[in-house]
């Protein structure tokens, strides 16, 4: 059994695997770089910096506390947002359809 899941590896086309690996290497960079965004914003704007952002007042709230609060979930939902839109993006880019 084993030897025919390596026979179907084997009989795919090159570039087809290529592409897929293209694919993942593109979704995972894409991946890290929403990560790392929401991770900059709410640990470093909502913990790391809040001391100087308090300074600053949004609405009547200082901007450390908002940031701590409220901007690291708006930028999640911007990022899902940037994601479902990159992903079409990529999605046509390797001809995968839904």
């Amino acid at each position: 059994m084993n030897q025919s899941v390596n026979e179907q590896k084997t009989t795919e086309p090159k570039s087809t695997r290529l592409s897929g690996a293209q694919y993942w290497r593109e979704n995972l960079k894409l991946i890290a770089i929403c990560l790392t965004v929401w991770f900059a914003v709410s640990f470093g704007c909502g913990i790391v910096l809040v001391e100087p952002l308090n300074e600053i007042r949004l609405g009547g709230y200082k901007l450390g506390f908002w940031f701590a609060q409220q901007g690291s979930i708006y930028t999640f939902v911007a990022l899902v947002f940037y994601y479902t839109r990159q992903m079409n993006k990529l999605d046509k880019k390797f001809g995968i359809k839904d």
